[in-house]
């Protein structure tokens, strides 16, 4: 597995971002790709955050590419933060740069992220069909899935004292929409910043991947 720094670009803007190859002898060309969206950038959020670092590595491990980024405004990424309208574009963005790459299918691209991150990787999967299926850890939010058809996977843990497991635990339904395409999974003991948890959670994510993309 080796890292590389990219440029990601999108509303004339530099993004930076690293995406983690996986070696050529495990590699499946094209094979499937993820992006991975950070916390709030107003509150430390970035990139290498323990949860986006650990699912990153997870999905190499398997034989995805993973493509985790700085959204605007954050470390070398140009831009101001915009509220999430902004960053959305910028994690569809960041989806392009990943099709474009030879080792990444278009048709196999997921999409991840980690409280600000989930609510806007839910968002910006909803928003066309170039992201097949999608996963949220600790979401600051949920969108309105009615019957969309793409396969999605939020975890929360038990004891987030910031995202309201209950909450979610209440839009199950929606969650899981008509066709059954949504799942939720409880992690016990784990609150919102996921420290001790992140290859418990890597793995997760990574087994969610492997089966949708």
């Amino acid at each position: 597995m080796k890292s590389e720094t990219v440029e990601i670009f999108g509303d004339d803007l530099k993004l930076e971002g690293i995406l983690e190859l996986v070696s050529h002898a495990s590699l499946e060309i094209p094979g499937p790709g993820v992006v991975l969206c950070h916390p709030h950038p107003l509150y430390g959020g970035r990139m290498d955050n323990n949860v986006t670092q650990a699912i990153s590595m997870a999905l190499a491990n398997r034989g995805v590419t993973a493509l985790r980024f700085n959204f605007r405004g954050v470390d070398r990424s140009e831009g101001t933060f915009d509220g999430g309208e902004g960053e959305t574009r910028d994690a569809l963005a960041a989806v392009s740069y990943l099709a474009d790459r030879e080792e990444v299918s278009p048709s196999r691209i997921g999409m991840m992220g980690y409280s600000f991150g989930g609510a806007i990787a839910l968002k910006a999967a909803l928003s066309g069909e170039e992201v097949k299926a999608v996963a949220a850890v600790s979401p600051a939010g949920l969108p309105v899935f009615e019957d969309h058809p793409v396969p999605r996977l939020i975890i929360c843990g038990s004891r987030d004292e910031i995202v309201s497991t209950s909450a979610i635990l209440e839009e199950e339904e929606d969650i899981k929409g008509a066709s059954g395409a949504g799942h939720i999974q409880l992690v016990d003991g784990a609150d919102h910043f996921w420290w001790g948890y992140e290859e418990k959670l890597g793995q997760s994510i990574a087994n969610f991947f492997e089966n949708y993309l």
